[in-house]
């Protein structure tokens, strides 16, 4: 297993499993259309975004592209695994990874819908802040830090 930083080579592979990895998670929170539209091509204009943007990417090998995640000063955004290949340590190995390269208190944000993801943040011990950024009446990110 390898971690790397994202380069334009290797961009079009991270917006790839960003665009599976994000279709599959919001699936059941979003309009077919609205998920339909997040393809690779799509996600890679994203991505790129942010890489100019200063934030630094990475992607997770093991023997083929599996995941990635970005780290900005102490904002880590992005931690995406392929659907087929999550629960096999991936999303830890790039957390932790991420958690190395932060500047300060690590933080992050996750969907209120997205319980798997929140209880494990909360196991590997970010806390809720209590700040949100609200999408709509049911739907907002809830802001986590790590002491």
């Amino acid at each position: 297993m390898k971690i790397e930083r994202i380069n334009q080579t290797t961009l079009p592979l991270a917006a790839a499993i960003h665009a599976a990895a994000w279709q599959a998670s919001h699936r059941t929170i979003c309009s077919p259309e609205f998920v339909a539209q997040h393809t690779a091509k799509r996600q890679q204009v994203m991505l790129h975004g942010e890489m100019e943007k200063g934030k630094r990417l990475y992607l997770l090998t093991d023997e083929r592209p599996v995941g990635l995640i970005s780290v900005c000063g102490s904002l880590i955004e992005h931690l995406y695994v392929l659907p087929e290949e999550q629960g096999k340590g991936y999303g830890t190995a790039l957390l932790r990874f991420a958690l190395a390269q932060c500047e300060d208190a690590p933080v992050l944000w996750c969907l209120n819908t997205n319980r798997l993801a929140l209880d494990w943040y909360q196991r590997v011990g970010f806390v809720p802040t209590g700040r949100r950024n609200n999408f709509t009446g049911t739907l907002w990110e809830l802001e986590l830090r790590r002491g």
